[in-house]
This record gives structure tokens, sequence and C-alpha cells, in this order.
């Protein structure tokens, strides 16, 4: 099916690259950070406030959306843009990182998964054909395939190239989801992901890659890494998962990671990000910042005068010192996590718009080399 999506590289820097991404809803520059909005709302932050942080795309989860509010009541509403304010692009994961987070919780079998509610116990099954048609509903501009994310269960398969039977179990079916959910798609103003599974198996990885790119998915995405695999082990993967993929499609890493990560995997040519870290970490006083990280709660910021970084354009670092930012954390002002997430969310969105300039001008390695020296380096 022809989508109304499309993708446009406009440099390399080696692997590394910059381009446009062209939705119903508007224009994403790549690489691209997407603030998450598991339940419709980043945690405190408001669209006005996220388009004034630089964030182009947002994303939000299916499987809660499904639990509450319901698709049928944010469809009736406009959808997504409409019922959040958000008029920006929008996508949507299929709830398949549900089956590792609510484990507990759920049973697989190859018609989907069944999960006992967290909310009242009540059981929903969610097939292939149901994510995309609660995704349709909700009306992202993209949206993500039901796969099934397995963990690495052993040192073998973290470091092993030979993945144990139910590592190549999950990988399989997700592949036999992804082709259905590529049938039962319907609408032509959305795009549909594929997305790799395979543990830390390389070989695994390079096979359904190769699989779903035979489908001809509008993008791919990288699926079940960041649970206990090195991290060289993780690019190692990408890169070889890449060779198996169309280039002219945008890439995606899935709910991963710190800065460092970021640039890591921009290297090996991933295109967008999502994750729950700067927010997260921002709630609990964990600060990035240009000159290393900030852990704001603790006492030595207790009469520091200095905004976080000095060198933010964000409205926390504009208007608020460190001691006041601490205070209003340790007293759980509700203030103290909004203002901690912006600043988080702008050190994030800036990093992709320095990406995207350094690529262009070829000298992505020189910006890697500083975020990765850096790395979780405290403030001195």
């Amino acid at each position: 099916m022809q989508t109304s999506i499309s993708f446009e590289i406009a440099a390399h820097d080696g692997e590394a690259r910059t381009g446009v991404l062209r939705t119903p809803h508007g224009v994403v520059r790549t690489p691209a950070f997407m603030p998450v909005a598991t339940l419709g709302a980043v945690r405190g932050v408001g669209p006005d406030d996220l388009a004034e942080l630089g964030a182009e795309m947002v994303l939000a989860n299916t499987y809660h959306l499904h639990e509450r509010p319901g698709e049928e009541i944010v469809a009736k509403l406009g959808g997504l843009h409409g019922f959040t304010g958000w008029s920006g692009p929008w996508l949507t994961d299929s709830g398949g990182y549900q089956v590792t987070s609510l484990s507990d919780r759920s049973r697989v079998d190859e018609n989907g998964v069944t999960f006992a509610s967290p909310l009242d116990g009540r059981k929903r099954l969610l097939t292939p054909e149901g994510a995309v048609t609660i995704q349709e509903a909700l009306g992202a501009d993209i949206a993500m395939v039901l796969d099934e994310c397995q963990p690495p269960i052993s040192e073998s398969d973290l470091h092993g190239d030979g993945p144990n039977a139910q590592v190549r179990t999950t990988a399989e079916r997700t592949l036999r989801w992804a082709e259905r959910c590529r049938n039962a798609r319907r609408r032509s103003d959305q795009a549909l992901f594929g997305i790799v599974q395979g543990g830390a198996s390389e070989s695994l990885r390079r096979s359904t890659a190769a699989s779903l790119a035979s489908l001809g998915f509008d993008g791919y995405a990288h699926g079940g890494l960041g649970l206990g695999e090195a991290a060289e082990r993780r690019i190692d993967l990408i890169a070889a998962t890449h060779s198996e993929l169309p280039n002219d499609r945008p890439r995606y890493l899935m709910g991963l990671g710190r800065p460092i990560d970021l640039v890591n995997a921009m290297a090996a040519g991933v295109d967008l990000f999502d994750c729950v870290i700067p927010t997260r970490h921002a709630r609990h006083g964990i600060l990035y910042t240009s000159r290393g990280q900030v852990r704001v709660r603790t006492a030595r910021f207790a009469d520091d005068e200095l905004p976080l970084d000095p060198d933010c354009d964000c409205p926390t670092c504009a208007r608020h010192s460190r001691a006041y930012l601490r205070h209003l954390l340790r007293v759980n002002e509700i203030l103290g996590a909004r203002l901690a997430s912006l600043h988080n969310l702008r050190y994030y969105l800036r990093l992709m718009g320095e990406a995207r300039d350094a690529i262009a001008e070829g000298r992505f390695q020189a910006l890697r080399d500083r975020i990765v020296m850096l790395g979780e380096t405290p403030v001195s």
C-alpha cells in the first residue's frame, strides 16, 4: 500500500545520516528524538512546551491507551492530534514491549497476547490485526507491527551467536505477526514499521531483517535491544541488521537510551529514537548538561546559584538556580519535576540538532567523541 509518508536522506558522514521524514502532520528532521507520552502526555510537559523545546514527533503507547480511555474515545475526539493538542506527528508503539514489562500478567500464543489488566484484572486479547486497528483509530502518523519482545535469557544469548529455542521462536512469531499486520492495514495516511527481533544473535537478526524487508514496510525498527547485551555488541547487531534493510527507509531504535547510546547508534545509521530516560531521570534529579551529569538532589548544590547548564537555552536554565531546583525536588513540589523534565528534554533535542549539523558538515565523529568522553561523568 502506498502511504503519504516519505523519507529523504540529505547527507552522510560515514554511516551516520541526516534526512527529512515527511508525514501527514508535519516534517521530522532526522536524527530525531521522540519524547515519550505513554498515555498521550509527557509528564508535566504540555504540547506548547514540546514545540518550544524543539520536539517534532511524539510517541504514545497503544496498549495503555487501549485500556484507558480507549481508542474509540480518542478517535471520536479527533485522534491523538485532536485529543491531546499535539498537532505534530505521532508514533504509536504496538504494545509488544508490554509482553516483557507485564510478563507476569500476559500469555502469548500464535493468535496474539492475552493480558490480565493491571487496572481491573480483566482479560484483554491483543492480536496483530487488533494492534493495527487500534493504532488506526488512534490516528498516529506511524504505527508499529505487534512484536514479541523477548529479552536475552542466558550468557550465551547475550554474547554468542547461537540463540536458544525461545529467542528463535519469538523472532519467527514476530515475523508471522508482521505479515498479518501488513495485511490488516487499511489507512493509506498512516505508515507501518516492521520490527526486527532476535535477541543478541547477529545471524537471527540478519535473517529476520531480510524477511521483513521482503514484506515491504515503510520503515524498520530495532526491538529487544538494551536488555542486557554489551553496548559494543549492540552496535554490531544494529550495523549487521542495517545491511539487510533498504537504505531508503527510516530506521528506529526502540526505547533506548542514554546520550552515549544515541550517538553510537547514529554512527551505525539509526534515524529515530525514543526513551523515558530524560523525563524519568529528571524526576529523580539526574540532569544532563554539556559539562557532565548533575545529580542536583545532593547536598553540594544546596546553595549553588548557577543554572544547571550555563550553555543551555531551556526555560529552566534561563530563570532558575541549581539550589532552587534541588529544593523543589526534595520537597516533592511538582514544579521541580516539570522544570527538570524541560531541561533534560531540551538537552536531548538540542543534541539531535547538533548531530544533524555535524553530519551535514562532516564532523560527526568529533561530536560523538565528545559525548562518549562525557559519558555519565558528574559535573566537577
